[in-house]
């Protein structure tokens, strides 16, 4: 197995995060649902990849396997739940020889996006899709999410695309920025830095019932029984991604085919 790409402190805050969101899943059903929503959606982008394994990198609790049983999950640090350690830095699979990587709110954790992307790019088979799925900083992500989340939106500060000489990832620490896959895929910062890269998709969601149950650690607002006109309403407010988005899903290809 590989070691860790994060410092003990680094790794221990993930740790305690995961065990956090562990809990709250299980205490809230509605949770679940929506994240079921989200699940679907990226499956339903890997018809038409190369016909071998799907891995998710960072996968945390491991629940996307409700939906992709066959996913192989990995983490930086072992869980009961996750088949295999590995850093998104320093992949130990082969060149070329993983149909989809499917990286889950972990892309806005990545402090140098270059470096990643180019360790995916390698391991991708030729027409192998990345799927990622992030928070989107639409008017409404950018309040809900700036106000009520842990985590920095971080949409001001420089992007570090690669790290500076003498870095390794054995000594990353703790980064987040939610903002990042907008500004990357929604303003075309750094679009000049994916070659190699098809862009096929961006979808942007209101994602309506995630914000009403709360997320992980916030107060539920929507009863289950009101997750259908959720459904419809987050339909409905899609067609202005600049006011409501608060999630967005994109998808990457590999152009090498």
């Amino acid at each position: 197995m590989k070691s860790n790409a994060i410092s003990p402190s680094g790794l221990a805050r993930h740790d305690a995060e995961i065990q956090e969101n562990l809990f709250h899943w299980n205490r809230k059903p509605l949770l679940r649902e929506v994240y079921a929503d989200f699940y679907r959606e990226i499956a339903c982008r890997l018809g038409g990849c190369p016909q071998t394994q799907v891995v998710e990198c960072g996968s945390g609790i491991g629940n996307l396997k409700s939906v992709l049983p066959d996913c192989l999950t990995t983490d930086l640090f072992p869980n009961p739940w996750i088949d295999q350690t590995e850093d998104v830095y320093a992949l130990s699979f082969a060149d070329d020889s993983v149909a989809a990587f499917i990286l889950f709110d972990v892309f806005h954790h990545i402090e140098f996006p270059g470096v990643a992307l180019t360790e995916l790019h390698r391991v991708l088979k030729p027409c192998g899709r990345l799927v990622m799925f992030e928070p989107a900083s639409g008017l409404l992500g950018r309040i809900v999410l700036g106000l009520f989340h842990h985590e920095p939106l971080g949409l001001g500060k420089p992007i570090s695309w690669t790290p500076p000489s003498g870095w390794s990832h054995r000594s990353a620490t703790y980064y987040a920025a939610q903002g990042n896959a907008w500004r990357i895929f929604r303003r075309g910062e750094y679009a000049d830095r994916f070659a190699g890269w098809r862009l096929r998709e961006v979808v942007y969601r209101p994602a309506v019932a995630w914000l009403l149950c709360g997320g992980f650690r916030g107060p539920q607002f929507c009863p289950r029984f009101a997750l259908p006109l959720a459904r419809v309403l987050d339909r409905v407010l899609a067609v202005a991604p600049g006011l409501f988005a608060s999630r967005m899903l994109i998808v990457l290809e590999k152009t090498a085919c």
